[in-house]
């Protein structure tokens, strides 16, 4: 019985951690209560005891930003399968200051996730974030100094596939 209790409850924790890791999930200040029943080592009574799981602060459910925030997710990586035929197709300075921009913002984006799973305490989140921001900038300046001073991403792609 308490075999089918701990595998139950490992079952749980992997299922609830799959989204931010076990560490995220166990070790932040905000918690999340919720009831768990437990069978006691007598059948006839199952003993009802609250488990606490720590959740992120920062992506609480239901917040109109963090829906906005996906959606433009979605919208950006639906925009880079676009531009990618787009690219091929039609090269030109238009296509290339679009893939330096979409690339740049889901780069960013991208990891951005990771410090939000992997990166703990204040002080080490803002020095990542600043981090974060200045190679992003960084990237999008030199690929936008890319495509105006020398051949631009989509010529170098296809120069690249010609070798």
């Amino acid at each position: 019985r308490s075999s089918d209790l701990t595998l139950s409850t490992m079952a749980s924790l992997l299922r609830l951690s799959c989204s931010r890791g076990v560490k995220a999930l166990l070790l932040n200040k905000t918690s999340l209560l919720r009831p768990l029943i437990a069978p006691t080592t007598r059948q006839d009574h199952p003993v009802q005891k609250v488990s606490q799981f720590h959740v992120s602060s920062r992506h609480q459910s239901g917040s109109k930003s963090a829906s906005l925030h996906w959606t433009s997710e979605r919208a950006v990586s639906v925009l880079l399968l676009g531009l990618l035929p787009a690219a091929y197709l039609y090269p030109g300075a238009a296509v290339d200051y679009s893939l330096a921009a979409v690339l740049t913002l889901h780069g960013h984006w991208g990891l951005g996730q990771v410090l939000t799973d992997y990166v703990h305490g204040d002080t080490k989140i803002k020095l990542a974030n600043t981090s974060l921001f200045a190679l992003s900038a960084l990237t999008f300046a030199g690929l936008c100094y890319f495509n105006y001073h020398d051949v631009g991403i989509t010529k170098a792609v296809a120069l690249l596939w010609s070798l």
